[in-house]
């Protein structure tokens, strides 16, 4: 996934936390709100809510405007959706007349082109005609992808042990990027030059694309579930399951935060299922397993807003999780999809300006 521009207005605002009230002014809303809500431990509920499959869904994923979503569903195979209308516009399946277990899915960060992979095989669509280009063959069962700028390029993650970055127009093999287990997660920046790949080896790794160097490694105790990257390439998240999420420097691999979850909770399962930084890079929105989605303001993580979109046993992290989750060109507006088919929308409510 890639990443989406946030705007901001300046405002003043009365905040009352605790016994304490105190005045911040000339605030953009979305920081100001996220203070606010950081003050007590409620979830937010959703705006409102809309099915997109019929039961369950293999995998999914939003344009970076979040205009846009790609789903894979067990019943009825692939299916590209305008968000703004709702409205189903293509049925796309990589063999005629089979529905495409979908097992992962991106947009080109202009959201002209789709990627979507199966099993075995990756398929570039064209968003405007609902055409498929290309057709690929990957060497070993596809875990990720990502769509560089254009269509022009795919990375994908791969049970083989490797990252594969391939010219999707022209084919052949670009690089193979190399860890020691199987290559859970991936990610591109928005230039297509620096990537970021997660594995089964318990490392999170940044790459140079231009010259097919690894950059830096990060290690975590357990597998290495998913991986985010900024839009400029220079900050990574890295998740793993029953340990913890860090965001990290691409160039140098230096830990810039740890994100601060509960180490019970991690212990049971919980964990980041997807991750979008956004475009300024002050915020990042994650959804979680628990059916939770949250807006982290990255010099403040203490003071999350989250949004519960879902019922479930806290001490048994089962059911539906979150596959993507969005930015939108609106401000205070976001989405999350979960894996029940479910879109969700999201928003941070007007405050008591004065």
């Amino acid at each position: 996934m890639h990443n989406s521009a946030i705007a901001l207005t300046p405002f003043a605002l009365r905040v009352f936390c605790g016994p304490v009230a105190r005045t911040l002014k000339a605030l953009p809303p979305l920081l100001t709100f996220v203070m606010m809500v950081g003050c007590g431990n409620s979830a937010l509920a959703p705006t409102s809510q809309m099915p997109l499959a019929k039961g369950s869904v293999y995998a999914a994923a939003f344009d970076d405007r979040g205009s846009s979503a790609v789903v894979g569903s067990i019943h009825h195979g692939i299916s590209y959706w305008r968000l703004s209308d709702s409205e189903r516009l293509f049925d796309w399946k990589h063999i005629q007349g089979v529905d495409t277990a979908l097992v992962a899915a991106d947009f080109s960060p202009d959201g002209t082109w789709a990627l979507t992979a199966d099993k075995n095989t990756l398929t570039l669509w064209s968003t405007t005609t609902g055409e498929g280009l290309r057709y690929w063959q990957a060497p070993a069962d596809i875990l990720s992808v990502q769509l560089s700028n254009d269509g022009d390029r795919a990375l994908a993650g791969l049970s083989n042990q490797t990252a594969v970055l391939f010219d999707i127009r022209r084919g052949g093999i670009l690089s193979t990027l190399r860890h020691g287990g199987p290559v859970h997660s991936v990610a591109l920046d928005a230039t297509g030059n620096i990537a970021a790949t997660g594995s089964a080896d318990r490392t999170a790794a940044s790459w140079d694309l231009r010259d097919n160097k690894r950059i830096a490694t990060v290690r975590h105790g357990e597998e290495v579930q998913l991986v985010a990257l900024s839009a400029d390439g220079e900050l990574v998240l890295s998740v793993s399951k029953y340990d913890k999420a860090m965001i990290w420097r691409s160039q140098d691999g230096a830990v810039v935060a740890e994100m601060p979850l509960r180490a019970g909770r991690l212990k049971r399962g919980l964990r980041f299922t997807s991750a979008r930084f956004s475009l300024d890079k002050r915020f990042l929105l994650t959804g979680q397993t628990d059916q939770t989605v949250t807006l982290w303001r990255l010099d403040d993580l203490k003071n999350p807003v989250s949004w519960k979109v879902g019922t479930r046993r806290l001490w048994k992290p089962v059911g539906s999780h979150i596959l993507d989750v969005a930015f939108t060109a609106e401000d205070g507006q976001f989405l999350a999809l979960a894996s029940n088919g479910i879109l969700f929308r999201l928003h941070l409510p007007n405050s008591d300006a004065k």
